[in-house]
């Protein structure tokens, strides 16, 4: 089965992380994650991720480093996920292409539900921002 490769954002201001909930009728629906997408095929993760974060919440973002890359098999196809600190230039964060959007803390993040490649993720944040 064919590695899907994913492109994420860590998008802070102040102490919150901007997450978003999938729709409900998506794979994972309702689960809140990193914004992002799907790379497509030969398409530069940065690039799809400016992208993504412009169809889906609306907004331009500059695309950083590298923040975590995580590998993860879900049932359905395995995931390479590829998150890039990224930051607000334009646009408020509204939920275009998924249900919700919303600025919460890595505390509040915790009690969410969320996709199991998003976790490590959730974890080296929550290691960040103590630093």
């Amino acid at each position: 089965m064919k590695t899907v490769i994913v492109a994420a954002a860590v998008i802070l201001d102040q102490e919150k992380v901007l997450i978003a909930q999938r729709r409900e009728g998506d794979v994972q629906g309702l689960l809140w994650e990193f914004p992002g997408g799907k790379v497509k095929e030969g398409e530069d993760p940065r690039q799809a991720l400016h992208r993504e974060l412009k169809e889906e919440l609306d907004i331009e973002a500059k695309v950083g480093t590298v923040f975590e890359v995580n590998y993860y098999e879900y049932p359905q196809y395995p995931v390479l996920l590829l998150v890039y600190r990224c930051h607000l230039e334009r646009g408020v964060p509204k939920p275009m292409g998924c249900r919700d959007v919303r600025w919460m803390s890595v505390a509040e993040m915790k009690n969410l539900a969320m996709p199991p490649a998003d976790l490590p993720v959730l974890e080296k944040l929550g290691v960040f921002r103590r630093s």
